[in-house]
């Protein structure tokens, strides 16, 4: 970088899983940076270029920093304001007979560029792995409750019933989306490989006395060596910082439907139908000694704000990249990246152990359906009494009647919905008062939702986690505990 910028690690990664935490830490990333020169310099060697034995062993001898080269190079970082250059003197500290061969025809963005797109598509790889285990959880939990009738809600309404597990499904399959999007771009992220200080490849060229095919076949062997499948076909003296957005788009996608549905338990918990897991010992207010707040979802959804506003910064570095680069993407990109990656791991870890403890009220839940029940019944009263051979209008007329005076009760008096007891009492639904009770059963107002949750989950969650990557985050998996 042509830039004093000191990497640090971000605040957030102190709350974050180990991995996530690692990947963007000081060590790994220069750890990253000595494994690129190697593989450089490996490549040069196999090429011809006279790169000694000595220099590679040293090499890959010293890979990982120690406290006295983190010092070493802290020192050379403030004195030469170049964070890569003082690391290519400290790295030949340790490797003195590389240190004249070190960063060879390489430009800074050789290891800064290429070890961001290791960062991307590593980190991809934990957050899919973190999403699978997540979409595992809440599918469970729907299974276990594809039955359950509850009211639904539309404009957060009363409206017809639907199933606590079937709600599930709603949050799943937006998952199951962000899970295919996360897969999609860690799948498309290519390798910036050398391409020289402008993208042209001519240091290279030069190294190899005009000779175009080495050149190629370097592009070639470094990419390969550092794990990618292909390079860029062509980069300026970056790799487009369009792919950052491409990247965290999908993030802050994910970020949405983690908010939506941290918001609809938030809701849920008001409502004292369904509650995140609370401690024994957890405290809800300072004051209040009462409460049971929904502090983990309210945690995700602070969180997810943060994570999808990200992209919007990515988008904004991507717009104004001047020609071959500019440097004013350096410290947005150091704070913006590694912040999206450990914001999501956060996000998926919280969303985990809140799948892994909720807690379902059936009686709550069975008491609000009694409530509004009887209203949405009405039309199954008309058409049972039309079956017995009454009169459709009469018995609409009837049934407006009798609505409006149970929800005067209900909503003037503060009283309980006693609609199916007025009708009960009124002689003109006689001939069906013994249908009453099979009217107003809930599961008869559910449709096909536990059939949409089975089919749901053998058609579409199960075949996403099939797959070995997931099979063995699923295998190795163990239960979030979250400090409150």
């Amino acid at each position: 970088m042509e830039a004093f910028e000191t990497y640090q690690t971000p605040l957030s990664s102190r709350y974050a899983s180990k991995e996530m935490a690692y990947l963007f830490s000081p060590a790994n990333r220069f750890f990253t940076w000595r494994k690129l020169w190697l593989n450089l310099a490996k490549a040069e060697k196999q090429l011809g270029l006279p790169i000694s034995d000595d220099a590679i062993k040293q090499m890959e001898a010293n890979l990982n920093l120690t406290p006295e080269q983190f010092d070493i190079a802290a020192v050379e970082e403030k004195k030469r304001r170049h964070d890569v250059m003082a690391h290519v003197h400290t790295f030949g500290t340790v490797a003195p007979a590389a240190a004249g061969i070190i960063h060879l025809g390489a430009t800074s963005c050789y290891v800064t560029d290429n070890a961001d797109l290791i960062f991307l598509r590593q980190g991809l790889g934990y957050l899919i792995r973190s999403l699978g285990v997540l979409i595992s959880r809440l599918s469970a939990f729907a299974a276990e409750y594809r039955d359950l009738p509850t009211l639904g809600f539309t404009h957060f309404q009363p409206a017809q019933l639907t199933t606590v597990g079937k709600r599930a499904t709603l949050w799943i399959q937006e998952l199951l989306w962000d899970l295919r999007n996360l897969q999609r771009v860690r799948d498309d992220i290519g390798f910036r490989g050398v391409k020289g200080t402008t993208g042209t490849q001519a240091s290279f060229l030069a190294l190899f006395d005009g000779d175009h095919d080495k050149v190629e076949q370097l592009d070639d062997l470094v990419t390969k060596l550092s794990g990618f499948e292909y390079a860029y076909p062509v980069t300026s003296q970056t790799y487009s910082r369009k792919i950052d957005a491409d990247v965290l788009a999908p993030l802050a996608s994910l970020g949405a439907t983690a908010h939506k549905i941290a918001t609809d338990i938030r809701l849920l918990a008001n409502l004292k139908e369904i509650e995140e897991p609370f401690e024994s010992t957890q405290i809800g207010s300072s004051a209040m000694a009462y409460k049971r707040n929904p502090m983990r979802s309210e945690r995700v959804c602070s969180l997810a704000r943060h994570l999808m506003v990200l992209h919007q910064n990515a988008l904004m570095t991507t717009s104004v990249q001047w020609f071959e680069r500019t440097l004013d993407d350096s410290a947005n990109r150091r704070i913006t990246l590694p912040e999206a990656f450990l914001t999501a791991d956060i996000v998926l870890s919280t969303l985990q152990n809140i799948s892994e403890g909720l807690v379902v009220y059936p009686k709550v839940i069975a008491r609000r359906i009694a409530q509004e029940l009887p209203f949405m019944a009405t039309e199954n009263v008309i058409m049972a009494i039309v079956k017995r051979g009454g009169d459709r209008q009469d018995a609409h007329e009837k049934i407006r009647v009798l609505s409006h005076e149970a929800a005067h009760q209900v909503k003037q008096l503060g009283l309980e919905n006693d609609l199916i007891e007025r009708i009960r009492a009124d002689a003109y639904f006689d001939p069906i008062k013994g249908e009453l009770d099979a009217l107003l059963d809930p599961t008869s107002f559910i449709g096909r939702a536990p059939e949409q949750v089975d089919s749901f989950l053998a058609k579409w969650v199960q075949p996403a986690l099939d797959t070995d990557e997931l099979k063995e985050a699923l295998k190795g998996s163990k239960r979030v505990e979250l400090n409150v």
